[in-house]
Parts: structure tokens; C-alpha cells; sequence
């Protein structure tokens, strides 16, 4: 296991080079420091934002990358995250620690959006905007529920993705994990293939909530979860959450701007990390 690790860690570190140099290159005049916390997709971990916090480190910016419940590496398996409160406990414990005078700028991708909703509704106080970089963005008049069934059509017997029934054949399915054939197709179509094989080595099971749980456990307010400042990045090319989706999700819970990156697949910060790091940039020092 530890020698696993170590290998993610060499491989990650090598293949992220190119970003530092890139961004010590185009460095400028020094801005505040910024504290950027970055939240993966479902089956991903803190280490798909590797390019993306090697470009703000050098920045010299503080970047926290979570590991949501029983993804990347934190240590919980994925029936031990059965509940939603379980595989968002590790972003929640941060929020709470934080000081009560420090703001972040928090940053979800794909199914990290409910995430990132859930702590704008628990911690309004502490962030200063919300990021949805091509993630499900619910809200007032498009609830947690209808997104997440929506994003959710079609995928589970997609190409080589597999579900596990844990419960007996005859119940829902319990878990779920992306095959290299989707991936590939629907995922990381226009990512390096470097990014394309790290993932297929380090992607891990999704336990398989109800939209019932998803429901109960997301519920927003104007109030709390509206007085956050938020911004929508649209991924043209994405073949998972699609552009139609995505403008769906604008219209019916309009954030305060919308960007977009041209040419990009589902992994933004694979496919177009100069492009997603700037666009964040220009967003938090607004």
C-alpha cells in the first residue's frame, strides 16, 4: 500500500512539472494571497487538481485539495460512506476548522457542485465565492434531487462501467466505478493520455445514493446558500454533463456570471488547466 502510494506521488510529481514552470514563467506582479479549496468529482480524488494546485502554489496562493469520504486516499471504504453526511464529512470537518475570520475560495467540479452546495449552506460566512467549474449547481428552482437523477441518465450501463449489488439482485444497486473504455469516451476525451492512464489506476467506487437521501441531505436557502457569490464555468465539450445541461442549470438557478472554456472535455483542469487557473483566478480577485 505504501509503496502505491509513493508511486502515485512520483508519477503525479513528474507529470506536473510543466505547470509549475509555466506558471513561474508568466508570473507577474504579486496579488494577495488567496486560500483556494478544490473539490473533486464523484470517484475522484484531490489528485485530479494536480495541475491546477501546482499553478496556484506557485502563484503563491494556499490551495486545499479534499479527499471527499472513501475517495482518493482517504482511507474509508466505499460501504462505509452510506450516507451522504459520511462521504461529505472530510469537506465539512474543514469548514468548521477554519477561523471565523478567513474566506475561501471554494472550487467543485462535476459532482462536487452538491458538495460545494452543501457547505455554502452550512458555512455562507466563510466563503467569499463559489466556483461550479461544469458541476451540478441545484438550488431554489432546481432542486439537489432533480439534478443528481438527471446527471445520473444512462451512465450506469454505460460502455464498460461496472454496479455491484451488495443488497441482493433484486434491490437498487449499491456501488458504482467508472470503466477505461467511458473514460476515455465521455471523460477525458480531449485530456492528455498520461491524465487518461493516471486515472484509470487511481478512480475508485461511488456508493450509489438514493435521490431521496440526496434530497433530505441538500437543502438550500436564499438565505444562507443564496448570499454566497457564485460563478459557473461552462465546459463546451463535455460528453458527461452536457453544454444543454449545464445551460439548463444557469437558467433555472442563475449564478452571478458565467464563463466558459472553449475545447474542453469533462476534466477541465486536465484538458485546459491554464485556462481553468486563470479564469479562477480573475473570479477570486474580482
Amino acid at each position: 500500500m505504501e509503496k502505491n502510494m509513493y508511486l502515485t506521488s512520483l508519477v503525479v510529481l513528474i507529470l506536473l512539472l510543466p505547470y509549475v514552470n509555466a506558471a513561474l514563467s508568466g508570473s507577474k506582479c504579486p496579488k494577495p494571497s488567496k486560500h483556494f479549496v478544490l473539490v473533486h468529482k464523484a470517484g475522484n480524488g484531490a489528485w485530479s487538481w494536480y495541475k491546477i494546485v501546482a499553478l496556484m502554489r506557485s502563484s503563491g496562493h494556499n490551495v486545499t485539495a479534499i479527499d471527499l469520504g472513501a475517495s482518493g486516499i482517504n482511507p474509508k471504504k466505499v460501504l462505509q460512506v452510506q450516507h451522504l453526511p459520511d462521504y461529505f464529512g472530510p469537506l465539512m470537518k474543514f469548514m468548521a476548522s477554519l477561523p471565523a475570520h478567513e474566506k475561501v475560495v471554494l472550487v467543485g467540479h462535476s459532482h462536487g457542485g452538491l458538495a460545494i452546495s452543501k457547505a455554502m449552506e452550512n458555512f455562507p460566512e466563510k466563503i467569499s465565492v463559489a466556483v461550479f467549474v461544469t458541476a451540478l449547481m441545484p438550488g431554489p428552482n432546481l432542486n439537489a434531487t432533480t439534478v443528481y437523477i438527471e446527471s445520473s441518465k444512462g451512465v450506469l450501463s454505460a460502455l464498460d462501467n461496472r454496479v455491484t449489488y451488495d443488497n441482493g439482485p433484486t434491490n437498487p444497486p449499491t456501488t458504482f466505478l467508472d470503466g477505461p473504455k467511458y473514460l476515455a469516451a465521455y471523460v477525458y476525451q480531449l485530456s492528455p493520455i498520461e491524465d487518461l492512464t493516471l486515472a484509470t489506476t487511481l478512480v475508485r467506487p461511488i456508493y450509489l445514493y438514493s435521490a431521496e437521501d440526496v434530497g433530505k441531505e441538500i437543502v438550500l436557502s436564499s438565505q444562507r446558500y443564496g448570499s454566497v457569490r457564485r460563478v459557473f464555468i461552462v465546459a463546451a465539450k463535455d460528453k458527461f454533463l452536457k453544454k444543454e445541461f449545464q445551460l439548463q442549470m444557469i437558467e433555472k438557478n442563475p449564478p452571478d456570471e458565467v464563463k466558459a472554456i472553449q475545447g474542453s472535455d469533462h476534466m477541465v483542469m486536465m484538458s485546459k488547466p491554464l485556462q481553468l487557473f486563470t479564469l479562477i483566478m480573475s473570479i477570486a480577485h474580482k
